[in-house]
C-alpha cells in the first residue's frame, strides 16, 4: 500500500500548492481546483485502506485526467508554474492510481513455493 501513501502526499501537495505558488485570492478557480482535487485524492487513497472500498484509489484516475485537462485549459498559451504543477501531478496520479494495493506483496505462487520449500526442509531436518 506504499502507493496509497504517495497518493496522500500528492493530495497534501495539491492542497498546499495555492500557498506555494501564491495564487491570488481572486483566482477562485485555481484555489477551488487545488483544494478540492487534493482533498479528493487524499480521501480516495485513505478509503483504499478500508476493505469495503479497497478500489477507491482508482477514482484518482478521474482526478488525474481532470488535472491534466485543467492544466491545458488554464495554461493555454503560456504554461504558468501552477499549470505545470497540475500537469505533473495529474501524470503522477495516473501512474500511481493503477498500482494495486497488494503490489508490495510477493505473488501467490511464490508464497506457495516458499511455504512448501520451508515445510519440506523442516520435515527433513527433524
Amino acid at each position: 500500500m506504499w502507493s496509497r501513501v504517495v497518493e496522500v502526499m500528492l493530495g497534501c501537495w495539491l492542497m498546499i500548492s495555492p500557498f506555494v505558488f501564491h495564487h491570488p485570492s481572486s483566482a477562485t478557480a485555481l484555489w477551488t481546483n487545488d483544494l478540492s482535487c487534493g482533498a479528493a485524492v487524499a480521501a480516495f487513497a485513505l478509503l483504499s485502506y478500508v476493505r469495503q472500498t479497497h478500489h477507491a484509489h482508482l477514482l484518482s484516475i478521474i482526478v488525474a485526467v481532470w488535472l491534466i485537462a485543467f492544466a491545458y485549459w488554464q495554461g493555454f498559451g503560456s504554461a504558468s508554474p501552477a499549470s505545470q504543477n497540475h500537469a505533473i501531478i495529474g501524470l503522477l496520479l495516473g501512474m500511481f492510481a493503477v498500482i494495486p494495493n497488494n503490489a508490495g506483496l510477493p505473488a501467490a505462487e511464490w508464497e506457495t513455493a516458499t511455504t512448501a520449500d520451508s515445510s519440506t526442509e523442516s520435515e527433513s531436518g527433524s
